[in-house]
C-alpha cells in the first residue's frame, strides 16, 4: 500500500472536491427548455413518478423518489432488474418513468423503458449522452455536460451523480411548490427524527423568512 504524504493526500481530497463542485455548477446549463418541458409534465402528471436506474444512477435514483415523495410528489424507485421480473405490472397510465444514466447504455435500464413506455403516460431521461438509445425511445430528455475530470478516472460515478442528484432536487423543489406543498404539510408527513422534533422552531423560522421576505 502506497503512503501518502499529508501534502499529497491533501491535494488528492481537495482535487475530487472541486471537481465534484465544478461537476454540480456546470449542470445549471441544463436548465433550458427541454428541462422546463419535462418539469411540466411531472408536475401535471396525476399518478405516481417511478424513478429508475442501474449501479450508481439506481442509488441515486432511490434518494431522488424519496425526496420527491417528502416534498409532496408521489414516487417509488424500482430497479431495471426487478421491473422485468415482473415489477413492470406496477405502473398505470397516468404514471411517469424518470430514467437516470450517465451514458444512456445500460442494456437493463433501457429494456426497461422500453416494455414501461406503452404502460404509462412518458419516459423522462436524464442523461449525459443526448445521443444513446435511452434518449431516442424517451419522451422527455434532460441533458446535461461534463466536464473529463469530473468522475473518477472517467470511470467511477462520482461528479456525474451529484450532478444528476443537483436537477432532481430542483424537479423536487418545482414539483412542492407547484404542488403547494407548504412546509406544515411536509414537516406533519416526516414527524420522526430531527425534522420532526424540530418541527415547531423550523415552522417559526420559516414564518420569519417569509416575512422579511
Amino acid at each position: 500500500m502506497p503512503a501518502l504524504s499529508d501534502d499529497r493526500l491533501v491535494k488528492l481530497a481537495r482535487m475530487v472536491i472541486e471537481a465534484e463542485g465544478r461537476a454540480v455548477h456546470r449542470v445549471a446549463s441544463a436548465i433550458d427548455a427541454r428541462f422546463v418541458h419535462a418539469a411540466r409534465a411531472i408536475v401535471s402528471a396525476s399518478g405516481k413518478i417511478l424513478v429508475t436506474g442501474s449501479g450508481t444512477s439506481g442509488t441515486v435514483a432511490a434518494r431522488a423518489a424519496h425526496l420527491m415523495s417528502v416534498c409532496g410528489t408521489p414516487a417509488f424507485y424500482l430497479s431495471p432488474t426487478d421491473g422485468l421480473h415482473g415489477g413492470l405490472g406496477v405502473l398505470q397510465p397516468q404514471d411517469l418513468v424518470i430514467a437516470l444514466s450517465k451514458g444512456g447504455g445500460s442494456g437493463e435500464l433501457n429494456e426497461f423503458c422500453s416494455k414501461a413506455k406503452p404502460l404509462c403516460a412518458g419516459v423522462i431521461a436524464i442523461t449525459a449522452t443526448p445521443t444513446s438509445d435511452l434518449a431516442a425511445m424517451a419522451d422527455h430528455v434532460i441533458a446535461f455536460s461534463l466536464d473529463d475530470d469530473a468522475d473518477l478516472g472517467s470511470v467511477v460515478a462520482t461528479g456525474s451523480s451529484l450532478a444528476i442528484s443537483a436537477l432532481l432536487d430542483a424537479l423536487t423543489e418545482i414539483g412542492r411548490v407547484s404542488r403547494d406543498y407548504d412546509w406544515q404539510r411536509l414537516l406533519y408527513t416526516h414527524p420522526s427524527g430531527a425534522v420532526g422534533r424540530d418541527a415547531a422552531a423550523s415552522l417559526q423560522r420559516l414564518a420569519g423568512i417569509q416575512t422579511r421576505g
